[in-house]
Protein backbone atom coordinates (compact mmCIF):
# COMPACT_ATOMS: atom_id res chain seq x y z
CA UNK A 1 0.00 0.00 0.00
CA UNK A 2 1.61 3.53 -0.94
CA UNK A 3 1.73 5.95 1.91
CA UNK A 4 -1.33 8.26 2.38
CA UNK A 5 -3.69 5.67 0.92
CA UNK A 6 -6.35 5.34 3.35
CA UNK A 7 -9.55 6.01 3.50
CA UNK A 8 -11.29 6.96 6.90
CA UNK A 9 -14.47 4.76 7.57
CA UNK A 10 -15.61 1.79 9.39
CA UNK A 11 -17.55 -1.64 8.34
CA UNK A 12 -20.91 -0.45 9.37
CA UNK A 13 -20.87 2.51 7.06
CA UNK A 14 -17.98 1.69 4.68
CA UNK A 15 -18.33 2.75 0.91
CA UNK A 16 -15.30 1.76 -1.02
CA UNK A 17 -14.30 3.26 -3.89
CA UNK A 18 -14.10 1.84 -7.05
CA UNK A 19 -12.14 3.15 -10.18
CA UNK A 20 -14.12 5.04 -12.18
CA UNK A 21 -17.03 5.49 -9.42
CA UNK A 22 -16.39 9.07 -8.12
CA UNK A 23 -15.82 8.62 -4.45
CA UNK A 24 -13.32 11.01 -2.42
CA UNK A 25 -10.05 10.00 -0.81
CA UNK A 26 -8.80 11.44 1.94
CA UNK A 27 -5.33 11.28 2.87
CA UNK A 28 -4.08 9.21 6.44
CA UNK A 29 -0.68 9.23 8.13
CA UNK A 30 1.49 6.18 7.95
CA UNK A 31 -0.32 2.82 9.06
CA UNK A 32 -3.85 2.67 10.16
CA UNK A 33 -5.51 4.75 13.16
CA UNK A 34 -6.72 2.24 15.89
CA UNK A 35 -7.24 -1.33 16.04
CA UNK A 36 -7.63 -1.88 12.34
CA UNK A 37 -6.91 -4.04 9.78
CA UNK A 38 -7.99 -3.19 5.45
CA UNK A 39 -10.45 -4.90 3.07
CA UNK A 40 -10.58 -4.81 -0.19
CA UNK A 41 -12.84 -6.17 -2.69
CA UNK A 42 -12.88 -7.55 -6.81
CA UNK A 43 -15.02 -8.90 -8.88
CA UNK A 44 -13.97 -11.72 -10.75
CA UNK A 45 -16.93 -14.04 -12.05
CA UNK A 46 -17.01 -14.08 -15.68
CA UNK A 47 -20.36 -14.11 -16.11
CA UNK A 48 -21.57 -12.23 -13.57
CA UNK A 49 -23.85 -8.68 -13.66
CA UNK A 50 -22.58 -6.09 -11.79
CA UNK A 51 -22.14 -6.37 -8.17
CA UNK A 52 -22.53 -5.50 -4.82
CA UNK A 53 -21.06 -5.84 -1.42
CA UNK A 54 -22.44 -5.90 1.94
CA UNK A 55 -20.52 -5.60 5.31
CA UNK A 56 -21.92 -7.06 8.11
CA UNK A 57 -25.35 -6.37 6.21
CA UNK A 58 -24.65 -3.02 5.19
CA UNK A 59 -23.93 -2.05 1.60
CA UNK A 60 -20.43 -1.37 1.69
CA UNK A 61 -19.79 -1.41 -2.60
CA UNK A 62 -22.79 -0.06 -4.64
CA UNK A 63 -21.52 -1.31 -7.58
CA UNK A 64 -18.38 -3.54 -8.86
CA UNK A 65 -18.21 -4.46 -13.18
CA UNK A 66 -16.31 -7.40 -13.81
CA UNK A 67 -12.59 -6.78 -13.07
CA UNK A 68 -12.89 -4.29 -11.03
CA UNK A 69 -11.72 -3.78 -7.30
CA UNK A 70 -11.80 -1.42 -4.85
CA UNK A 71 -9.55 0.55 -3.27
CA UNK A 72 -8.14 -0.75 0.16
CA UNK A 73 -10.14 0.67 3.12
CA UNK A 74 -9.81 0.06 7.48
CA UNK A 75 -12.23 -2.14 8.99
CA UNK A 76 -12.22 -2.67 12.95
CA UNK A 77 -10.71 -5.50 13.71
CA UNK A 78 -13.30 -8.55 14.65
CA UNK A 79 -15.49 -10.71 13.21
CA UNK A 80 -17.22 -9.82 10.07
CA UNK A 81 -19.83 -11.02 7.51
CA UNK A 82 -19.64 -10.30 3.65
CA UNK A 83 -22.50 -10.94 1.20
CA UNK A 84 -22.40 -10.52 -2.10
CA UNK A 85 -25.07 -9.95 -4.49
CA UNK A 86 -25.62 -9.87 -7.94
CA UNK A 87 -27.44 -6.70 -9.44
CA UNK A 88 -29.94 -8.20 -11.73
CA UNK A 89 -33.11 -5.88 -14.01
CA UNK A 90 -35.33 -7.23 -10.64
CA UNK A 91 -33.46 -5.99 -8.09
CA UNK A 92 -30.27 -7.43 -6.14
CA UNK A 93 -30.14 -10.79 -5.35
CA UNK A 94 -27.70 -12.42 -2.97
CA UNK A 95 -25.33 -14.98 -4.92
CA UNK A 96 -22.49 -15.65 -2.02
CA UNK A 97 -22.12 -15.63 1.83
CA UNK A 98 -22.82 -14.37 4.38
CA UNK A 99 -19.27 -15.51 4.64
CA UNK A 100 -17.57 -14.79 7.59
CA UNK A 101 -14.26 -13.03 7.50
CA UNK A 102 -12.09 -12.75 11.01
CA UNK A 103 -9.96 -9.93 10.40
CA UNK A 104 -6.76 -9.54 12.42
CA UNK A 105 -5.22 -5.75 13.43
CA UNK A 106 -2.36 -5.27 10.76
CA UNK A 107 -3.81 -7.45 8.12
CA UNK A 108 -4.91 -6.60 4.37
CA UNK A 109 -7.96 -8.81 3.31
CA UNK A 110 -8.53 -9.70 -0.50
CA UNK A 111 -11.98 -10.63 -1.17
CA UNK A 112 -12.63 -11.71 -4.42
CA UNK A 113 -15.83 -13.18 -6.48
CA UNK A 114 -14.90 -16.26 -8.07
CA UNK A 115 -16.39 -18.79 -10.16
CA UNK A 116 -19.48 -18.58 -12.38
CA UNK A 117 -22.69 -17.35 -10.74
CA UNK A 118 -24.17 -20.33 -9.89
CA UNK A 119 -21.42 -21.21 -8.03
CA UNK A 120 -20.16 -18.15 -6.77
CA UNK A 121 -17.73 -17.81 -3.97
CA UNK A 122 -15.97 -15.02 -1.91
CA UNK A 123 -12.55 -16.13 -2.12
CA UNK A 124 -10.47 -14.34 0.88
CA UNK A 125 -6.72 -14.05 0.56
CA UNK A 126 -5.24 -12.49 3.68
CA UNK A 127 -1.46 -11.13 3.58
CA UNK A 128 -0.10 -8.57 6.08
CA UNK A 129 -0.77 -4.74 5.80
CA UNK A 130 2.76 -2.76 4.98
CA UNK A 131 4.10 0.10 3.28
CA UNK A 132 5.32 -0.43 -0.27
CA UNK A 133 8.68 1.16 -0.58
CA UNK A 134 9.51 3.74 -3.26
CA UNK A 135 11.66 1.48 -5.10
CA UNK A 136 9.49 -1.79 -4.83
CA UNK A 137 6.19 -2.81 -5.79
CA UNK A 138 4.47 -5.54 -4.22
CA UNK A 139 2.34 -8.13 -5.92
CA UNK A 140 -0.19 -10.57 -5.36
CA UNK A 141 -1.09 -13.38 -7.99
CA UNK A 142 -4.78 -15.04 -7.85
CA UNK A 143 -5.98 -17.46 -10.09
CA UNK A 144 -9.88 -16.55 -10.72
CA UNK A 145 -10.04 -18.19 -14.29
CA UNK A 146 -12.99 -20.99 -13.83
CA UNK A 147 -11.98 -23.93 -16.46
CA UNK A 148 -8.56 -22.82 -15.79
CA UNK A 149 -5.90 -25.23 -15.81
CA UNK A 150 -2.88 -25.15 -12.67
CA UNK A 151 -0.50 -22.95 -13.98
CA UNK A 152 3.28 -21.34 -13.36
CA UNK A 153 3.45 -18.04 -13.50
CA UNK A 154 7.05 -16.90 -14.31
CA UNK A 155 8.10 -12.99 -13.81
CA UNK A 156 10.92 -12.44 -15.59
CA UNK A 157 12.60 -9.20 -17.28
CA UNK A 158 11.61 -8.90 -20.72
CA UNK A 159 12.68 -11.46 -23.32
CA UNK A 160 14.18 -13.78 -21.06
CA UNK A 161 14.43 -16.96 -21.65
CA UNK A 162 11.81 -19.11 -19.15
CA UNK A 163 14.01 -22.04 -17.22
CA UNK A 164 13.22 -24.93 -15.19
CA UNK A 165 12.55 -24.67 -11.72
CA UNK A 166 12.17 -20.47 -12.05
CA UNK A 167 9.07 -19.91 -11.93
CA UNK A 168 7.43 -17.50 -9.09
CA UNK A 169 5.21 -20.46 -8.28
CA UNK A 170 2.12 -22.41 -9.48
CA UNK A 171 -1.62 -21.63 -8.69
CA UNK A 172 -4.88 -23.64 -9.56
CA UNK A 173 -8.02 -21.83 -9.56
CA UNK A 174 -9.30 -20.11 -6.42
CA UNK A 175 -5.59 -20.21 -5.33
CA UNK A 176 -2.82 -17.38 -4.54
CA UNK A 177 0.76 -16.69 -5.28
CA UNK A 178 2.65 -14.40 -2.69
CA UNK A 179 2.62 -11.13 -2.15
CA UNK A 180 6.24 -11.04 -3.69
CA UNK A 181 8.23 -7.82 -3.52
CA UNK A 182 9.83 -7.26 -7.06
CA UNK A 183 12.19 -3.96 -7.73
CA UNK A 184 10.17 -1.56 -9.39
CA UNK A 185 10.47 -1.04 -13.39
CA UNK A 186 9.76 -3.46 -16.48
CA UNK A 187 9.00 -7.11 -16.68
CA UNK A 188 6.97 -10.07 -18.41
CA UNK A 189 4.57 -12.38 -16.99
CA UNK A 190 4.03 -15.73 -18.39
CA UNK A 191 1.61 -18.84 -18.28
CA UNK A 192 2.22 -22.19 -18.58
CA UNK A 193 1.20 -25.75 -17.69
CA UNK A 194 1.65 -26.16 -13.98
CA UNK A 195 5.72 -27.40 -13.81
CA UNK A 196 6.64 -26.73 -17.44
CA UNK A 197 8.55 -24.57 -18.93
CA UNK A 198 5.89 -24.75 -22.36
CA UNK A 199 3.80 -24.20 -23.73
CA UNK A 200 3.53 -20.46 -23.13
CA UNK A 201 -0.65 -20.16 -22.05
CA UNK A 202 -0.58 -16.17 -21.78
CA UNK A 203 2.63 -13.59 -22.30
CA UNK A 204 1.53 -10.07 -21.15
CA UNK A 205 5.13 -8.43 -22.99
CA UNK A 206 6.88 -5.86 -21.15
CA UNK A 207 4.59 -4.40 -18.46
CA UNK A 208 6.07 -1.58 -16.18
CA UNK A 209 5.60 -2.02 -12.00
CA UNK A 210 5.99 1.08 -10.46
CA UNK A 211 7.65 2.08 -7.01
CA UNK A 212 4.87 2.23 -4.27
CA UNK A 213 2.54 0.23 -5.97
CA UNK A 214 0.65 -2.63 -3.92
CA UNK A 215 -0.84 -4.73 -6.99
CA UNK A 216 -3.76 -7.34 -6.65
CA UNK A 217 -2.84 -9.57 -10.11
CA UNK A 218 -5.85 -11.83 -11.08
CA UNK A 219 -6.01 -14.32 -13.78
CA UNK A 220 -9.39 -13.55 -15.28
CA UNK A 221 -11.35 -15.42 -17.98
CA UNK A 222 -11.64 -12.84 -20.69
CA UNK A 223 -15.22 -13.83 -22.45
CA UNK A 224 -15.99 -13.30 -26.11
CA UNK A 225 -19.09 -12.61 -27.58
CA UNK A 226 -21.96 -15.42 -28.87
CA UNK A 227 -21.62 -13.88 -32.43
CA UNK A 228 -18.96 -13.03 -35.19
CA UNK A 229 -16.08 -12.15 -35.49
CA UNK A 230 -12.95 -14.49 -34.84
CA UNK A 231 -12.35 -15.98 -31.60
CA UNK A 232 -9.47 -14.82 -29.25
CA UNK A 233 -6.64 -17.41 -29.43
CA UNK A 234 -6.33 -16.83 -25.18
CA UNK A 235 -9.38 -16.57 -23.24
CA UNK A 236 -7.33 -15.17 -20.92
CA UNK A 237 -6.75 -11.55 -19.48
CA UNK A 238 -4.65 -10.09 -16.07
CA UNK A 239 -6.77 -8.17 -13.96
CA UNK A 240 -4.88 -5.89 -12.20
CA UNK A 241 -6.13 -3.94 -8.72
CA UNK A 242 -3.88 -1.04 -6.84
CA UNK A 243 -4.27 0.00 -3.45
CA UNK A 244 -6.36 2.81 -4.83
CA UNK A 245 -9.02 0.97 -6.61
CA UNK A 246 -7.59 1.64 -10.39
CA UNK A 247 -8.42 -1.44 -12.58
CA UNK A 248 -7.10 -2.11 -15.67
CA UNK A 249 -6.32 -5.48 -17.60
CA UNK A 250 -2.76 -6.81 -19.02
CA UNK A 251 -4.03 -8.73 -22.17
CA UNK A 252 -1.97 -11.18 -23.86
CA UNK A 253 0.18 -10.18 -26.77
CA UNK A 254 -1.78 -11.41 -29.28
CA UNK A 255 -5.02 -10.10 -28.48
CA UNK A 256 -6.21 -7.80 -30.82
CA UNK A 257 -8.73 -4.55 -31.14
CA UNK A 258 -11.67 -5.82 -32.94
CA UNK A 259 -13.70 -3.23 -34.72
CA UNK A 260 -17.15 -4.01 -36.79
CA UNK A 261 -18.82 -1.10 -39.31
CA UNK A 262 -22.63 -0.55 -39.77
CA UNK A 263 -23.92 1.28 -42.56
CA UNK A 264 -27.01 3.46 -41.55
CA UNK A 265 -26.56 6.31 -44.17
CA UNK A 266 -30.11 5.77 -46.27
CA UNK A 267 -29.27 7.51 -49.87
CA UNK A 268 -25.11 7.12 -49.68
CA UNK A 269 -23.97 4.12 -51.41
CA UNK A 270 -22.30 0.97 -50.63
CA UNK A 271 -19.07 2.26 -48.77
CA UNK A 272 -15.45 0.96 -48.82
CA UNK A 273 -13.32 1.27 -45.68
CA UNK A 274 -10.33 2.04 -46.09
CA UNK A 275 -7.58 2.17 -43.18
CA UNK A 276 -4.81 4.01 -42.88
CA UNK A 277 -4.73 5.05 -46.30
CA UNK A 278 -4.52 1.13 -47.67
CA UNK A 279 -6.54 1.86 -50.96
CA UNK A 280 -4.54 -1.25 -52.59
CA UNK A 281 -6.46 -3.82 -49.73
CA UNK A 282 -10.20 -1.86 -47.83
CA UNK A 283 -10.54 -3.29 -44.44
CA UNK A 284 -13.87 -3.82 -46.16
CA UNK A 285 -14.23 -4.08 -49.85
CA UNK A 286 -17.79 -3.09 -49.87
CA UNK A 287 -20.64 -3.00 -47.76
CA UNK A 288 -24.26 -2.02 -48.50
CA UNK A 289 -27.25 0.54 -46.61
CA UNK A 290 -28.43 -1.94 -43.86
CA UNK A 291 -25.55 -4.36 -44.08
CA UNK A 292 -22.86 -4.87 -41.26
CA UNK A 293 -19.37 -6.61 -40.98
CA UNK A 294 -18.37 -8.96 -37.92
CA UNK A 295 -16.05 -7.99 -35.99
CA UNK A 296 -12.55 -7.59 -37.96
CA UNK A 297 -9.47 -7.65 -35.61
CA UNK A 298 -6.86 -5.31 -36.16
CA UNK A 299 -3.55 -4.60 -33.55
CA UNK A 300 -3.90 -1.71 -31.35
CA UNK A 301 -2.69 1.36 -32.37
CA UNK A 302 -4.01 4.45 -33.88
CA UNK A 303 -6.10 4.47 -36.98
CA UNK A 304 -7.27 6.74 -39.97
CA UNK A 305 -10.15 5.42 -41.42
CA UNK A 306 -11.50 6.70 -44.37
CA UNK A 307 -15.17 5.44 -45.88
CA UNK A 308 -15.46 6.19 -49.76
CA UNK A 309 -17.72 4.26 -52.24
CA UNK A 310 -17.15 0.89 -53.08
CA UNK A 311 -14.91 0.75 -56.11
CA UNK A 312 -13.65 4.13 -55.72
CA UNK A 313 -11.51 4.41 -52.78
CA UNK A 314 -10.30 8.00 -53.01
CA UNK A 315 -13.07 9.34 -52.99
CA UNK A 316 -13.61 10.18 -49.63
CA UNK A 317 -16.58 10.95 -48.29
CA UNK A 318 -16.42 10.76 -44.58
CA UNK A 319 -13.06 10.24 -42.00
CA UNK A 320 -12.67 8.94 -38.74
CA UNK A 321 -9.54 8.89 -36.41
CA UNK A 322 -9.86 6.30 -33.63
CA UNK A 323 -7.42 4.69 -31.19
CA UNK A 324 -7.72 0.80 -30.82
CA UNK A 325 -7.05 -0.88 -28.11
CA UNK A 326 -5.81 -4.51 -27.22
CA UNK A 327 -9.02 -6.02 -25.96
CA UNK A 328 -11.54 -3.83 -27.32
CA UNK A 329 -14.86 -4.00 -29.15
CA UNK A 330 -15.58 -1.11 -30.98
CA UNK A 331 -18.15 -0.46 -33.70
CA UNK A 332 -18.38 2.39 -36.20
CA UNK A 333 -21.50 3.12 -37.60
CA UNK A 334 -22.16 5.13 -40.53
CA UNK A 335 -24.75 7.82 -40.26
CA UNK A 336 -26.91 11.16 -41.65
CA UNK A 337 -27.37 11.60 -45.25
CA UNK A 338 -24.68 11.58 -48.45
CA UNK A 339 -24.47 15.36 -48.25
CA UNK A 340 -23.68 15.37 -44.30
CA UNK A 341 -22.34 11.98 -43.68
CA UNK A 342 -20.74 11.04 -40.35
CA UNK A 343 -20.00 8.40 -37.81
CA UNK A 344 -20.70 7.25 -34.49
CA UNK A 345 -18.35 4.92 -32.60
CA UNK A 346 -19.68 3.12 -29.66
CA UNK A 347 -16.94 0.85 -27.26
CA UNK A 348 -19.25 -2.06 -26.57
CA UNK A 349 -19.26 -4.71 -23.76
CA UNK A 350 -20.36 -7.72 -25.24
CA UNK A 351 -19.74 -10.02 -22.62
CA UNK A 352 -22.30 -12.69 -22.00
CA UNK A 353 -24.45 -11.92 -18.52
CA UNK A 354 -26.24 -15.45 -17.26
CA UNK A 355 -28.73 -13.85 -15.39
CA UNK A 356 -29.67 -11.07 -17.56
CA UNK A 357 -30.41 -10.16 -21.67
CA UNK A 358 -28.33 -7.01 -22.31
CA UNK A 359 -30.06 -4.61 -24.52
CA UNK A 360 -28.92 -1.57 -26.34
CA UNK A 361 -30.80 1.18 -28.95
CA UNK A 362 -28.73 3.15 -31.47
CA UNK A 363 -31.15 6.22 -32.90
CA UNK A 364 -29.34 5.81 -36.56
CA UNK A 365 -32.59 7.74 -38.16
CA UNK A 366 -31.96 10.87 -38.87
CA UNK A 367 -35.65 11.89 -40.68
CA UNK A 368 -37.22 10.60 -37.48
CA UNK A 369 -35.60 13.30 -34.79
CA UNK A 370 -35.62 12.75 -31.52
CA UNK A 371 -37.46 9.13 -30.32
CA UNK A 372 -39.09 7.73 -26.83
CA UNK A 373 -38.09 3.51 -27.30
CA UNK A 374 -40.68 1.36 -25.59
CA UNK A 375 -40.55 -2.15 -23.97
CA UNK A 376 -43.70 -3.83 -23.10
CA UNK A 377 -45.04 -7.21 -22.98
CA UNK A 378 -46.69 -8.53 -26.26
CA UNK A 379 -49.72 -6.88 -27.15
CA UNK A 380 -49.60 -4.86 -24.00
CA UNK A 381 -49.56 -1.36 -26.21
CA UNK A 382 -47.42 1.02 -24.78
CA UNK A 383 -50.44 3.71 -24.17
CA UNK A 384 -50.44 2.97 -20.03
CA UNK A 385 -46.46 2.76 -19.52
CA UNK A 386 -43.09 4.91 -20.11
CA UNK A 387 -40.76 4.70 -22.03
CA UNK A 388 -37.91 2.72 -21.01
CA UNK A 389 -35.25 4.75 -23.22
CA UNK A 390 -36.79 8.75 -23.28
CA UNK A 391 -36.03 11.41 -25.35
CA UNK A 392 -33.31 9.80 -27.80
CA UNK A 393 -31.87 11.98 -30.18
CA UNK A 394 -30.62 10.97 -33.32
CA UNK A 395 -27.13 9.91 -33.15
CA UNK A 396 -28.13 8.87 -29.68
CA UNK A 397 -26.62 5.84 -27.99
CA UNK A 398 -28.35 4.03 -24.78
CA UNK A 399 -25.51 1.64 -24.08
CA UNK A 400 -26.31 -1.70 -22.66
CA UNK A 401 -29.10 -2.05 -20.31
CA UNK A 402 -29.61 -5.33 -18.29
CA UNK A 403 -33.44 -6.45 -19.06
CA UNK A 404 -35.13 -9.46 -17.80
CA UNK A 405 -35.12 -12.56 -20.22
CA UNK A 406 -38.71 -12.69 -21.88
CA UNK A 407 -40.59 -11.51 -24.94
CA UNK A 408 -41.69 -8.14 -26.00
CA UNK A 409 -43.00 -5.65 -28.06
CA UNK A 410 -40.04 -2.87 -29.28
CA UNK A 411 -41.86 0.13 -29.96
CA UNK A 412 -40.30 3.73 -30.96
CA UNK A 413 -42.23 6.57 -30.87
CA UNK A 414 -41.52 10.47 -31.90
CA UNK A 415 -40.80 11.83 -28.27
CA UNK A 416 -43.32 12.95 -25.87
CA UNK A 417 -46.33 11.51 -28.08
CA UNK A 418 -48.16 8.14 -28.28
CA UNK A 419 -47.34 8.39 -32.24
CA UNK A 420 -45.36 5.03 -33.48
CA UNK A 421 -42.51 5.60 -35.78
CA UNK A 422 -41.09 1.67 -35.51
CA UNK A 423 -42.83 -1.36 -34.68
CA UNK A 424 -44.68 -2.93 -32.40
CA UNK A 425 -41.48 -5.43 -32.94
CA UNK A 426 -41.86 -9.08 -31.46
CA UNK A 427 -38.50 -9.76 -29.36
CA UNK A 428 -37.01 -12.22 -27.85
CA UNK A 429 -34.24 -11.68 -24.86
CA UNK A 430 -32.36 -14.41 -23.11
CA UNK A 431 -30.61 -14.57 -20.44
CA UNK A 432 -26.41 -14.25 -21.78
CA UNK A 433 -27.78 -12.75 -24.68
CA UNK A 434 -26.41 -9.32 -25.81
CA UNK A 435 -29.15 -7.01 -28.11
CA UNK A 436 -28.07 -4.31 -30.79
CA UNK A 437 -31.22 -2.67 -32.68
CA UNK A 438 -30.07 0.39 -34.83
CA UNK A 439 -33.11 2.87 -35.78
CA UNK A 440 -32.86 3.64 -40.07
CA UNK A 441 -34.82 5.88 -42.56
CA UNK A 442 -36.33 3.78 -45.56
CA UNK A 443 -33.87 2.80 -48.57
CA UNK A 444 -32.85 6.70 -49.84
CA UNK A 445 -34.42 8.18 -46.69
CA UNK A 446 -37.18 9.52 -44.47
CA UNK A 447 -40.21 6.94 -43.60
CA UNK A 448 -41.36 4.23 -43.43
CA UNK A 449 -38.76 3.59 -40.82
CA UNK A 450 -36.73 0.73 -39.39
CA UNK A 451 -34.49 -1.61 -37.47
CA UNK A 452 -31.30 -2.93 -38.01
CA UNK A 453 -30.75 -5.78 -36.20
CA UNK A 454 -26.88 -6.51 -34.52
CA UNK A 455 -25.48 -8.64 -31.78
CA UNK A 456 -27.55 -12.08 -30.90
CA UNK A 457 -30.50 -10.35 -32.89
CA UNK A 458 -28.71 -11.49 -36.02
CA UNK A 459 -26.14 -14.23 -35.55
CA UNK A 460 -24.76 -13.99 -38.69
CA UNK A 461 -23.12 -11.07 -40.09
CA UNK A 462 -23.22 -9.97 -43.58
CA UNK A 463 -20.35 -11.47 -45.40
CA UNK A 464 -17.98 -9.28 -46.79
Amino acid sequence: MKLGHWLVGIASSLILSACGGGYDYYPYPVGPIGPSGNVQFIHASPDAPDLAVLIDGQVAVSDLYYGQGTGESPISAGSHTVTIQALNPAGPTTVAGPTTVNVEAGNDYVIEAEGDIASLTAQVYPHVLEVIPPGSTRIQLVHAAPGGPSVSVYVTAPGATLAAGGALGTMSFMNSLGPTYLTAGQYEIRLTPAGQVSPILYDSGTVTFNGGDDLVISALLNPQPNYGGPVVAVPMALGVVDALGDSYRFYDVSTPAQIRVVHDSANAPALAVIANDNTTSPLVPSLAYESFTAYLPLSAGTYQFNLAPAGNPTDVLVSQSLALNAGSFQTMYVLGTLANLNTLVTVDYPRPVSTEAKLRIIQGSPSAGVVDVYLTAPGAGIASTSPLYPSLAFGGDTGFQGVAAGSYDLTITAAGTQTVLIGPTAVTLTDSGVYTAAARDAPGGGAPYGLILLDDFALTATPL
